[in-house]
């Protein structure tokens, strides 16, 4: 707590111990409520605030007087963060402290901002109590008003309230007045892997308080899966009334009712029942689901079924605004995660503004809602002082459970209390649990840092890698050194609290997750981290825009592009990460049944049918739509699976494929009719073996050079320069890729796979030709790529053909010696004119996708750009890679340009840059079109994996050096 020196009062001073030493968090403050709306009158404190920066403690308390001139200082809004106003500047990192570690001290060069506000109160607010709210402030507030200190908080993500009736001057100005510091006793419980950012970032607002009101009340109901009933009963600060008309009910407070059928939420029917509860004083809306969450046989059960949680980690976040996020935008974000199966998020690690959770609730999320405490740069120093373990800390961890849990109650979509996040062990997190547990028994305790799981009722894990998630679904984990702990942690529920982890280019592996999920009982999901990439939109001195992460704010403390870990870009837009996970927990499984010849189309909701959705059905041919119609589905109970004959497909000739749909069959809150919830996609008709190829053209060689039919190549090199009339530089044997976040590793893994591939000099090759034949009719190139300081490398053969008017390139690579480390890609790089803008191409799409991400990736015939082709990381990296292709075309306006046709699959990417340039960026800003487009036709690639923080690639996905052959056609065309 902050308090004035004694020997100037005007001069603000830390300690920040008090109480012989225990560290208070608040002074002045209410006590923890629900957080509701009335009709009760409210003003909001919105908008601009007159502001004072200062870089350090220290500064003048003159300020907080009523007759103040504040005519000079800056104008603020309010909420906002002052660093994206201007004032000092944002810092990221994960996990270190960005002050010494000497709690509960921090630093003088404490950045300050003062904020003074004027408002008029209504006269009818006369003699009424009044009570002042900040919804959040970072990280810490001192505030007056009228003159009068009415007190001091902490916790940042979390309301504080002031009674202050007795110092409004109704009908008269009134001032408000608030110091608010960037670091406090508080900064070390808030250590949460995002951005430091500082300032009032949340609502205030003065509630009036009539006479006879509500202060607090809690909702407690539950449902009986077996009967159907419904139970309710309101605690409440003062005797009211609850008034559902749809349920005929008006009932006391105090009094239960139970009702014989009800209706109960869950997030796939997210059933609200809407009442009033009166005071003489005071009409609160109340909504009200029925629901029961118990942990039972092993299982956590919503309405006695087990669930699976197809969960996100969110944190709040405006690439613009920071933590101060709009109504709007936290509707977009529950719509979106709707929209893409998704059915739980994780509060990470802070209670979020109390909007989300009604929309949760609304919309149909369940969450578990995380305390805003997470103390990890305590590790660094090996948990020595860790507030989570020292007592005189305890009454500041249990204020922060308590405010949130208080705040929050109400909510039917919270199925779970969590207690932070990497804090560790220790007392005061039981002290947290056992307060919960008496103040609210509905709802299980969740918390990942303590692996004996004494405190809580599910084990928790983050970033187990998939062998270890199957050994606890087995019941085979490791145990834990204590007997009694680990017999108990063996009864818990096994739940991913983080996993997935999707920064940058990845994350791979999703599909082998949701398998071991859908195949244990005891595993019942988990939550990807995270939603959103924390980039921070900033513009190039030429005004061009990119998204800034640690270190481009000049911080000396930082963890660079970690911040950008999100399943959305910055501005919400889906990534391929987000359109992978949709694909592969979607509530829909369909395929057929190749023994019957039937389709099979399975139900994976928990508690749905599938009336709700319609089933469309297309067959193409090569990509090109032949036929479509609609399936008729019967009732599917959930968990169950349906049969059904194949629809009347007409006669075909070439690779075809028949795609069944499971579209939205009405408009819901989240998204219209006819948006699609699953697909799955069946091959009816195989595609036609190429004929044997008629060559018909011998090589030739004058002063013009080497020439084999439209092919024109250096005779010294064997290099093809030309293909009719198009300049072509290539192609040639390419390894290597820009490493993605994931190639890199953890911070502590030294650079990853990546820094083995740069060891090993695979970023820098060596060509060495070592003969160059023509023969009848073929050109051959024997040569050998290798890097430098080794004696390992590849033996390429290029034999150069021409075939039904195609110039063919049969690739054979021998590798030499014993390799060390998974080649990056395996394939070839060539170049054509920058004109050829224009893509299509027969193969999966239309989103990138490598071995490991590739679920969500459809077989068809898909246009675009090159630029279109780019997926924007936040840091660049490898990219944009189209699978399974059987051919490709790269045209002009005109339609002239080059197809390029696979004799078997290929991979395909296409960019103005090369895969150097690309590596050297540091934002998407970096990258400037060259004079050519650069063109990958990939045999392989190594997987993508998690490794950025989480499990490397499953060795299904490594890319091992081994013989290879591989053959693509090349073709001029005009279209």
């Amino acid at each position: 707590m902050l308090v004035a020196s004694r020997d100037d009062p005007h001069r603000q001073t830390w300690p920040l111990e008090t109480r012989d030493g225990v560290v208070e968090p608040n002074r002045g403050t209410r006590d923890p409520r629900a957080w509701f709306a009335s009709d009760a009158p409210q003003l909001s404190l919105a908008g601009q605030w007159a502001f004072r920066f200062s870089e350090r403690i220290g500064a003048s308390l003159d300020f907080v007087a009523p007759t103040y001139d504040d005519t000079r200082w800056d104008r603020l809004p309010v909420p906002s963060h002052w660093q994206l106003h201007g004032y000092g500047a944002p810092a990221y990192t994960n996990v270190r402290y960005p002050f010494p570690v000497e709690p509960p001290h921090v630093p003088d060069e404490n950045p300050t901002g003062d904020y003074r506000r004027t408002f008029a109160v209504p006269d009818e607010w006369a003699g009424l109590d009044a009570i002042l709210r900040f919804g959040g402030v970072d990280s810490c507030l001192r505030a007056w008003l009228n003159g009068e200190e009415i007190g001091s908080a902490q916790g940042s993500r979390l309301p504080s309230e002031f009674d202050v009736g007795a110092l409004l001057r109704p009908g008269a100005e009134n001032v408000l007045a608030v110091r608010v510091h960037q670091w406090s006793a508080g900064s070390y419980l808030e250590d949460q892997d995002m951005w430091w950012l500082s300032g009032i970032f949340r609502d205030v607002a003065l509630l009036a308080r009539p006479t006879a009101s509500l202060d607090d009340f809690f909702v407690h109901t539950g449902y009986d899966h077996v009967t159907g009933q419904g139970s309710l009963r309101i605690e409440a600060s003062a005797p009211a009334r609850l008034v559902v008309p749809e349920l005929a009910l008006d009932i006391a407070t105090g009094d239960t009712a139970r009702i014989d059928r009800v209706e109960p939420w869950s997030a796939e029917v997210p059933r609200l029942y809407h009442g009033t509860l009166a005071t003489h004083g005071e009409r609160v809306p109340v909504r009200i689901g029925f629901r029961t969450v118990v942990v039972e046989n092993g299982l956590l059960k919503v309405n006695g079924s087990p669930i699976l949680l197809r969960g996100v980690n969110r944190h709040e976040f405006d690439t613009d605004h920071g933590r101060t996020v709009s109504g709007e935008l936290m509707r977009r974000d529950v719509t979106m995660m709707k929209a893409h199966n998704l059915n739980a998020v994780r509060t990470s690690h802070y209670p979020p503004h109390p909007h989300f959770l009604d929309l949760c609730d609304e919309l149909g999320l369940y969450v578990i809602d995380e305390c805003d405490l997470e103390t990890h740069g305590f590790e660094r120093v090996g948990w020595r002082g860790n507030p989570a373990d020292d007592p005189r800390w305890e009454d500041a961890l249990v204020d922060r459970m308590r405010r949130m849990v208080e705040r929050d109650k109400n909510h039917p979509s919270i199925i779970m209390w969590s207690l932070g996040n990497e804090s560790g062990s220790g007392r005061n997190l039981a002290a947290m649990a056992q307060w919960t547990r008496l103040r609210d028994p509905s709802r299980p305790l969740h918390y990942e840092g303590d692996q004996t799981c004494a405190n809580v009722d599910v084990y928790s894990r983050m970033y187990a890698d998939h062998a270890e998630v199957e050994a606890i679904g087995q019941g085979t984990e490791e145990p834990l050194s204590d007997p009694a702990l680990d017999a108990r942690r063996r009864t818990l529920p096994f739940i991913l609290c983080e996993y997935g982890h999707a920064m940058g280019n990845g994350p791979g592996g999703f599909s082998e997750y949701q398998e071991l999920f859908e195949r244990y009982p005891r595993c019942q999901g988990g939550f990807v981290w995270e939603w959103i990439d924390h980039g921070l939109r900033q513009y190039t001195p030429e005004g061009r825009p990119f998204f800034a992460y640690g270190g481009d704010f000049g911080e000396p403390v930082h963890d660079g592009n970690f911040v950008a870990d999100g399943l959305i870009f910055p501005d919400r837009t889906a990534s391929p990460a987000l359109l992978e996970l949709k694909k592969v927990i979607e509530p829909v499984r369909i395929r057929a049944d190749a023994s019957t010849g039937t389709l099979l189309i399975g139900n994976r909701y928990d508690f749905r049918t599938l009336s709700h959705l319609a089933f469309n059905w297309t067959l193409e041919t090569e990509g090109v739509p032949l036929a479509a119609g609609h399936l008729d589905v019967p009732t599917v109970r959930p968990g169950r699976e349906v049969e059904l004959p194949f629809p009347q497909l007409p006669s075909r000739s070439g690779e075809s494929w028949l795609t069944v749909q499971a579209v939205l069959a009405a408009d819901t809150d989240w998204a219209p009719a006819g948006h699609e919830v699953a697909w799955g996609q069946i091959p009816v008709s195989p595609g036609q073996p190429l004929p044997p190829p008629r060559r018909h053209a011998s090589p030739v060689v004058d002063e013009n050079g080497l020439r084999l039919g439209p092919g024109a190549f250096d005779p010294i090199s064997g290099r093809l320069r030309a293909l009719g009339s198009l300049e072509v530089e290539g192609p040639r044997l390419d390894v290597w890729r820009a490493p993605t976040d994931n190639d890199r590793g953890a911070p502590e893994d030294g650079g990853g796979l990546a820094a083995q591939w740069r060891d090993l000099g695979l970023h820098r090759m060596r060509h060495r030709v070592i003969e160059v034949l023509t023969e009848n009719d073929a050109v051959v190139v024997h040569a050998r790529e290798a890097p430098a300081g080794t004696d390992v490398g590849l033996r390429t053969t290029y034999t150069w053909t021409v075939a039904d008017q195609m110039l063919v390139l049969s690739l054979v690579v021998m590798p030499e010696g014993t390799w060390p480390v998974p080649l990056p890609r395996l394939g070839l790089r060539l170049a054509v004119p920058a004109r050829l803008g224009k893509i299509e191409w027969f193969g999966r799409g239309p989103g990138e996708a490598y071995p490991d991400t590739r679920q969500a990736a459809r077989v068809g015939r898909f246009t675009s750009t090159v630029e279109d082709l780019q997926t924007p990381y936040v840091m660049p990296q490898e990219n944009g890679n189209r699978t399974e292709v059987r051919w490709a075309a790269l045209t002009d306006k005109h339609g002239h340009g080059l197809r390029i046709n696979g004799l078997a699959c290929f991979d395909f990417t296409a960019r103005r840059w090369t895969s150097e340039t690309l590596e050297t960026a540091q934002h998407a800003s970096d990258l400037r079109p060259s004079d050519r487009i650069w063109v990958n036709l990939d045999a392989a690639h190594h997987g993508i994996g998690s490794a950025a923080c989480g499990p490397g690639v499953l060795p299904r996905y490594r890319l091992d050096a081994r013989p290879t052959r591989f053959a693509v056609a090349f073709t001029e065309v005009d279209q």
